[in-house]
């Protein structure tokens, strides 16, 4: 018999992992491994190519408003299943306790740089960010709080558009946003569009490219159906970066790019301008 007897691999215990999960995050541009915690810092931009990652509701007020001005509006709304869609409920609520959001857009009257605001903010971490009933309600509450209060409205949007759960109601949300914004520009009010990665379906077909000034973060995906849909429908071979916002800019639907790092100072600047502007007027 040997002095030394062979050990097991279970005689090493319990694996440990390698480490803990949600410590680092994959860019899935250049695929650079990114500290969490300084990526958040980053506004979620990766520090190596620049790439904007998604970015939750909370984290871009924080990022654009000045300190304690933001009040939410209309929290409390909630869905409900007018179709009997199955399971729908169910599935909302669990997207409330996964996020901590009520639903898929978070409104409210804020200052940026002194300058009051009406913001809606889409969540795309909520049920992609799909526009249902509550969704439309909210931002056609917050268009018309503005029009009222006779300030600026702000929407970023990102979204995988009209939600398939409430078929035709969701699709009623297209022309009330836009009848809102219509009145808001029929009392000379500004409204200014962001559109964020992805911007698609019904939001992109309704309020989000019917903004006075139509803004962009870079490389962000902006179209009504998806690239593949396009491709099969059409039998067509889309050009280089089809339906990025470069692409969009390009053509004419975006007016600017802004990075993450300088949206708060951009529309600083351009409320200050809209507002020189309506006291001209």
């Amino acid at each position: 018999m040997g002095l030394f007897s062979k050990r097991s691999v279970s005689d090493l215990g319990e694996k440990k992992k390698d480490m803990p999960e949600g410590l680092w995050v994959k860019c899935p541009s250049c695929g650079e491994s990114l500290y969490e915690s300084a990526l958040a810092k980053n506004l979620r931009v990766c520090t190596q190519c620049g790439h904007h990652f998604t970015m939750s509701s909370g984290e871009r007020i924080a990022a654009l408003v000045d300190d304690g001005t933001f009040e939410e509006i209309d929290a409390n709304l909630d869905s409900v299943n007018a179709l009997g869609f199955k399971d729908y409920l169910a599935k909302v609520k669990a997207y409330q306790v996964k996020t901590g959001l009520k639903e898929a857009v978070v409104t409210g009257r804020a200052r940026i740089d002194g300058t009051p605001v009406v913001l809606a903010i889409m969540d795309f971490r909520f049920l992609g960010a799909s526009m249902g009933s509550v969704v439309g309600e909210k931002i056609t509450r917050a268009i018309e709080t503005a029009t009222r209060e006779k300030c600026t409205v702000i929407i970023f949007s990102a979204s995988g558009g009209a939600r398939m759960h409430e078929g035709i109601l969701s699709l009623m949300q297209m022309a009330k946003t836009c009848g809102a914004l219509a009145r808001h520009g029929e009392a000379k009010l500004p409204y200014i569009s962001v559109l964020t990665h992805p911007t698609t379906g019904g939001v992109t077909a309704s309020f989000a490219t019917v903004g006075d000034l139509i803004l962009a973060e870079p490389k962000c995906m902006i179209g009504f159906a998806g690239p593949r849909v396009v491709k099969e429908t059409t039998h067509s071979d889309l050009p280089p970066g089809f339906q990025t916002a470069e692409f969009m800019m390009e053509h004419g639907l975006v007016d600017m790019i802004i990075q993450r790092p300088v949206m708060r100072e951009t529309l600083a600047k351009l409320l200050k301008y809209v507002q020189q502007e309506k006291k001209a007027a």
